[in-house]
């Protein structure tokens, strides 16, 4: 039976003493203590992937166990940094709550601040303001585009990229040119694919999921989201023709393709219904 000093499990407190523990040299754990922020930074991303996929999965005790994770991996990294004189995990707690006030001036700022929070573009005048703020603290910032994180999932840097963009009007004010760059993207992968030149092909096809992206940002759909559901469609569906597969007594490796096809739409049209 384990028997640990601490008294209250629920207290945020106890989360930094029990990792600070762990990273105490000497007596903490061998592998806590040879982390560093780089080594713990693919855990992070990892951990906010399983809370998506808990809410997905609409699980509520495996949402609240993920979200465990990854509340754990902030005090983590400020413990790090703490070890360093950087910063600390109330150093983390009052920047977000003063940033969540400051983005929110017309629910917490006086009666001018509400009434102009009606405006339409007033978040992004917030943004703009931020980052013109965080572009004096990093010499040699200049560009609109920079501080968007390189290791963010393609599709999600691509929308962050074009709505930093689109803040000094670059962007199309309509959705149909960007349904025509579409078509013009899937011309020009076609011409590739046909030339057999692998590495321009490549181009294209990121051009085009590009542009699909750029087309999701306009319809106010988040591109990861949409593919993870389809994801999941196919998923449930292609399960479903195995089934009857095996109801029928074919081995899926002996199927055919028609006959795949066959029960694919025959799934699509129950589903339907």
């Amino acid at each position: 039976m384990s028997n640990h000093p601490f008294s209250d499990l629920r207290s945020i407190q106890t989360l930094q003493d029990i990792m600070q523990a762990l990273r105490t040299p000497g007596t903490g754990c061998p592998w806590d203590l040879e982390q560093d922020f780089s080594s713990i930074a693919p855990y992070t991303i990892e951990e906010a992937y399983e809370v998506a996929d808990a809410i997905e999965r609409g699980n509520m005790d495996d949402l609240l166990d993920e979200l465990g994770d990854l509340l754990l991996q902030a005090i983590y990294h400020s413990q790090m940094a703490r070890e360093q004189s950087a910063f600390t995990f109330e150093d983390v707690v009052e920047g977000i709550c003063a940033k969540m006030i400051r983005r929110h001036p017309h629910v917490f700022g006086d009666a001018e601040a509400k009434t102009a929070g009606a405006v339409k573009g007033f978040w992004e005048k917030i943004k703009a303001q931020e980052d013109a703020a965080r572009a004096t603290r990093q010499p040699g910032s200049a560009s609109v585009l920079d501080g968007i994180p390189v290791a963010l999932p393609a599709l999600a840097r691509a929308v962050k990229l074009q709505r930093r963009a689109a803040r000094i009007g670059f962007d199309w004010p309509e959705i149909e040119p960007v349904i025509d760059k579409i078509e013009e993207e899937i011309a020009e992968l076609k011409v590739e694919i046909a030339s057999g030149h692998r590495k321009r092909a490549e181009e294209e096809l990121g051009d085009l999921m590009f542009a699909l992206a750029n087309l999701a940002r306009h319809l106010r759909i988040e591109p990861e989201a949409a593919l993870q559901s389809a994801n999941a469609k196919f998923s449930r569906r292609f399960k479903s023709v195995e089934t009857k597969l095996s109801e029928n007594r074919i081995a899926a490796d002996d199927a055919t393709l028609p006959e795949m096809e066959a029960l694919w739409e025959e799934v699509k049209s129950e589903e339907q219904k």
